[in-house]
């Protein structure tokens, strides 16, 4: 073979050698670039782990659904890594795609350990009969959490048995993704039960501002069939749940808050805020938020101060301060300023917004740049007044004028309630 023929057939393949070189060189160093920018961002729930095993493929990254809209898995170095920690949302789909098995799903990290209780695969918690689905369970996303209701009323109606006498087979806590999926499944199988829910159909995507884009997936539910919303809106995602609440006619309890679970024979005695039902079986779909957290400063009852944002053009031309440092807070921030407020002030107690993803950061600089949000780290609330709120920041105290206050310091955690009824809960800091 001459040098003209090894020209030919070999200059192509020497040629696409070097543009996957450098298109995988670029690729690292936006990967590189992006990790610097999300800083010291913390994962919110599920997410993975990758170790030396990994030998850079990137399967991964193009395995995760989340790829196309944030970069969440990236190469640094020759290998993967979860580059936008707080954009990662527990799909999974990365661990599944690894040929050589190189990447664990955890929950919680060093710094930011996570409550979760401790579960069968079936989703049985250390009481035999009480089960827990959907976000309390640590899996956040709207598919997963379908799924889990599901699943869990499967896995009840199949080990459990049919109640006798007068007993329910089973009462549903909660009407978020989980508990609604439950219950549909539920009366698909011909059960005897109660669902009830503190506040309204939807759960903590009810709880969402008005307009918020929620991000979901292909899932199964019965009675209604294949659910298949890529991305939606809070408001077209919440109409459609009524609508399949209209048409199967399935019942939920709303304004009905469960008040303690306690053993009796062969089942359980779930006491609420306006009734008592004995069931052979109870799922907890009650989400993680619990109750809002409160500042316990002076002043904090006057009306002004509300615990979740619905509607930021409610706040238009007003002055509005905000508390926390979440993704809540960043997108209620966020949101009220670019709705025309008259002034909106952030306050966390941090250095940074290490807990927030990296679009509501880039958000709230934004708004912050623009002059219609002032941002005050390493700073507490003192006391709130009518017109105005005192504020310490950086060692020195300040007053702001002031006409509404958004407290959304995350909720506290219903651990004691479930430890009180006797499920355990461990604290995961990047385990299983």
């Amino acid at each position: 073979m001459d040098a003209l023929t090894y020209l030919i057939y070999g200059l192509p393949v020497v040629l696409l050698l070097v543009w996957h070189v450098m298109r995988r060189r670029r690729f690292e160093r936006h990967s590189e670039e992006i990790k610097e920018r999300t800083g010291r961002a913390e994962p919110a729930s599920l997410h993975p782990i990758i170790n030396e095993r990994c030998i850079g493929c990137a399967s991964c990254v193009k395995a995760c659904p989340e790829q196309e809209h944030h970069a969440i898995l990236g190469l640094v170095r020759g290998r993967a890594e979860l580059i936008n920690p707080g954009d990662c949302i527990g799909h999974g789909a990365c661990k599944t795609a690894c040929p050589v098995e190189a990447i664990t799903l955890v929950f919680g990290t060093e710094r930011r350990g996570v409550d979760i209780p401790v579960l069968t695969p079936s989703f049985e918690t250390t009481v035999p009969g009480i089960f827990v689905a959907g976000e309390l369970g640590g899996m956040g996303l709207i598919r997963n959490a379908l799924e889990q209701g599901r699943q869990a009323v499967e896995a009840i109606s199949s080990r459990r048995g049919k109640a006798s006498g007068d007993m329910l087979d089973l009462v549903i806590v909660g009407a978020g993704p989980a508990g609604f999926s439950a219950s549909l499944t539920a009366m698909a199988s011909g059960m005897r039960f109660v669902a009830v829910e503190q506040e309204s159909l939807g759960g903590c995507v009810f709880q969402y501002p008005r307009g918020k884009l929620v991000m979901t997936a292909p899932a199964t539910v019965p009675l209604i069939g294949k659910i298949n919303f890529r991305q939606t809106s809070k408001e077209a995602l919440l109409e459609f749940w009524k609508e399949a609440e209209r048409k199967t006619g399935v019942k939920i309890n709303y304004r009905e808050r469960v008040e303690d679970i306690t053993r009796e024979k062969d089942g359980f005695v779930v006491k609420t805020s306006r009734a008592q039902y004995c069931a052979r079986s109870v799922l907890l779909a009650i989400g993680r938020r619990g109750t809002p957290r409160k500042l316990n400063v002076p002043g904090e009852e006057l009306p002004k101060v509300v615990y979740r944002l619905i509607d930021p053009e409610q706040y238009a031309g007003q002055k509005v301060l905000v508390v926390g440092g979440g993704d809540s807070a960043l997108e209620a921030a966020a949101s009220v300023a670019e709705s025309g407020s008259g002034g909106v002030v952030l306050s966390y107690r941090g250095d940074a917004f290490d807990r927030a993803k990296a679009r509501n950061r880039d958000r709230v600089q934004a708004a912050a740049n623009s002059g219609t949000l002032q941002v005050l780290l390493k700073s507490s609330v003192k006391q709130i007044d009518r017109e105005q709120v005192a504020i310490e920041h950086a060692g020195q105290m300040m007053s702001v004028r002031n006409d509404a206050v958004i407290v959304s310091a995350g909720g506290v955690l219903p651990s004691d309630f479930l430890r009180r009824v006797g499920i355990s809960v461990e604290t995961k800091r990047g385990t299983a």
